[in-house]
């Protein structure tokens, strides 16, 4: 406690990002530290799992002492640690529980697990001060895709999630073979903006009527054929258009499913959540749908929608005010569902 706040450290190493925030009442950032590992996963056209551990242990020491530092508290003034204990990577999933158990079991500070999708949603809470549950949120990110009805800080229904591929999984395996590189959705989303989005047809894959379940390993299968065919026919790919196409396919569906979760639930408000939701084509499509419709959109910043320990400090003071702590036994979980 310091000034009468009630004071969170999150911690996130689910893959790549070794990050720790300090938060305040669940709703205030006083300090978000990232440590990215992008620039070290590039080469590899992907997320190694051994490396990202082996770095998560290097760095996190030197991002608790940032994330302390910036916040301008000591440990002592923190009153809860929550930590991100699935889904993830079971390697890196594990540096950020060891941690956040050896610091609880150090100073007696109540120790949480948090859900990382539920850490996505609550990114919001820091955007939107105002917003509470109940909600809806469709939540993209690299591993997965979801719609979810939020009925409480710590309660969540999944409505619909995909049966194959997430949506992040897709990007970044049509911008490995294109060329484009690692990290796959921003650098699909960039190349977009000087494509047309009807230059090329891919098919919109919506699964049984009403369904609000995704899929996207089709899709991924008709750009890797339609390259195949263009190249054996000695035509070049046209980049910008072929990115532009393939998002778009993405975008339909995902949008026209949010607003059908909408139509099933009578719900007057949507929150994004998740890397993906940082798409600027994907914010752009569903502020209109949304304001067609008379959805107030809820859509945190960038640096908001990336793995952050800001979320789950938020996720996890709203846990701990209606749940409790946990105990020294919290484990890591690859799978973890919500």
């Amino acid at each position: 406690m310091k000034d009468g706040k009630f004071i969170t450290l999150g911690i996130e190493s689910s893959c790549d990002e070794t990050a720790i925030s300090a938060v305040a009442d669940g709703r205030e950032i006083l300090s978000n530290v990232i440590s990215s590992q992008i620039a070290i996963h590039t080469r590899y056209g992907g997320v190694v799992p051994e490396i990202a551990s082996r770095h998560h242990l290097e760095n996190i020491n030197g991002v608790l002492d940032q994330a302390l530092s910036d916040a301008g508290i000591r440990l002592s003034d923190v009153d809860l640690i929550g930590v991100t204990n699935g889904p993830g990577l079971i390697g890196a999933v594990v540096i950020g529980v060891a941690t956040a158990k050896a610091l609880s079991f150090a100073t007696g500070i109540p120790l949480i697990g948090v859900n990382h999708m539920h850490g996505h949603v609550s990114a919001n809470y820091l955007q939107y001060p105002d917003l509470e549950p109940p909600f809806l949120s469709l939540i993209v990110s690299g591993g997965h895709t979801n719609l979810v009805w939020v009925s409480d800080y710590d309660q969540c229904q999944v409505l619909g999630s995909t049966r194959d591929d997430a949506v992040g999984e897709a990007y970044d395996k049509v911008a490995r073979v294109v060329g484009l590189g690692y990290p796959g959705g921003p650098k699909v989303d960039k190349a977009a903006r000087d494509g047309d989005p009807e230059a090329i047809h891919f098919k919109r894959v919506y699964l049984e009527k009403d369904s609000l379940d995704f899929s996207f390993s089709g899709l991924k299968t008709q750009v890797l054929n339609y390259i195949n065919h263009e190249k054996m026919a000695g035509r070049e790919i046209n980049v910008p258009d072929l990115a532009a196409s393939f998002q778009q396919s993405i975008l339909d569906v995902l949008v026209d499913k949010a607003m059908l979760a909408a139509e099933f639930r009578k719900a007057d408000r949507l929150v994004m959540a998740g890397g993906v939701a940082a798409n600027s084509r994907l914010r752009k499509q569903l502020s209109d749908a949304c304001a067609a419709r008379g959805i107030t959109l809820y859509a945190p910043e960038p640096v908001l929608c990336t793995d952050n320990g800001a979320m789950i400090a938020s996720a996890a003071y709203y846990k701990y005010k209606k749940q409790g702590p946990d105990d020294l036994h919290l484990d890591a979980y690859a799978n973890l569902p919500l």
